[in-house]
């Protein structure tokens, strides 16, 4: 089993990895990145399940399969007009969503998948039940609540995608505006792209920042940040290079304030 990195400098998300290990299961083992399989033939990799994470967490660029012949479960779980261009509406056979992305009701821990397969479906759905014994219906009927109120919204001045989606381009923008102020950090590419649900061209807008330590001897940018007040993840656990670091920028306004503030200090040599 294995996650989304086509280009071998991205990284992804890696729950996959530890819940594969977790329950280490004998029919099954985690193989690494894609990027180390890319060129492996088709008959090879007939066993094979890889995850596909669009946009990809951390750097937000949209990914696609690069495995021919192994089996596909695309996480879209940041796939909303808020975080990123939606070219197309997704329609692979295995997709995972979550309502905490949407809306941030993270605590309600209510996700669902869109699965073409019965066969699956029907495995799926039998292997929850055992799990979990079912799906608290309080939470089903509180996140049902939440999305018809989003469904009637579509188009309005409330409508939550257009508010997302100008609080993010907001936070990105003057992100930018920092960071580009030396060469001391570098953050990920991201371009305009065109998007079918505001059938425009888009700005960027991610959910976090994957940034970069340039400077030589600023090996760990994460303990870099921590020294100066900023909370990060590493890219070490992202099966990435230290020198690489995650911000999210889906806090709270006043978080987001103090982060760009605290940013613009270690960058400009200002101690707070």
């Amino acid at each position: 089993m294995r996650y989304n990195e086509p280009h071998g400098s991205s990284a992804s998300c890696v729950v996959y990895k530890f819940q594969t290990n977790l329950f280490d299961g004998r029919e099954y083992k985690w193989e690494g990145l894609t990027s180390e399989w890319a060129n492996a033939s088709a008959s090879s990799l007939t066993n094979f399940i890889e995850f596909v994470t669009s946009p990809n967490n951390p750097d937000g660029l949209l990914r696609q399969s690069v495995l021919c012949g192994s089996a596909v479960i695309h996480d879209h779980a940041y796939y909303w007009p808020h975080y990123s261009a939606i070219p197309a509406p997704a329609d692979e056979d295995i997709m995972l969503f979550t309502n905490s992305k949407i809306s941030g009701h993270a605590s309600s821990r209510l996700g669902w998948a869109v699965i073409k397969d019965e066969k699956i479906y029907e495995r799926v759905t039998r292997y929850m039940l055992l799990n979990t014994m079912g799906v608290s219906r309080d939470t089903q009927l509180r996140v049902l609540k939440l999305i018809k109120a989003m469904i009637e919204a579509v188009g309005r001045e409330d409508d939550i995608f257009e508010f997302g989606y100008r609080t993010m381009r907001e936070r990105w923008s003057k992100l930018i505006s920092i960071v580009s102020a030396s060469n001391r950090f570098s953050l990920q590419k991201l371009s305009p792209q065109f998007c079918s649900y505001f059938k425009k061209s888009r700005e960027p807008s991610p959910a976090y920042a994957w940034l970069k330590c340039e400077r030589e001897e600023e090996k760990d940018c994460s303990a870099l940040l921590n020294g100066a007040g900023i909370i990060s993840r590493s890219g070490t656990i992202f099966e990435a290079d230290s020198r690489y670091t995650r911000l999210s920028l889906i806090k709270t306004g006043d978080d987001i304030d103090l982060l760009l503030k605290r940013l613009e200090a270690l960058i400009s040599g200002v101690t707070s």
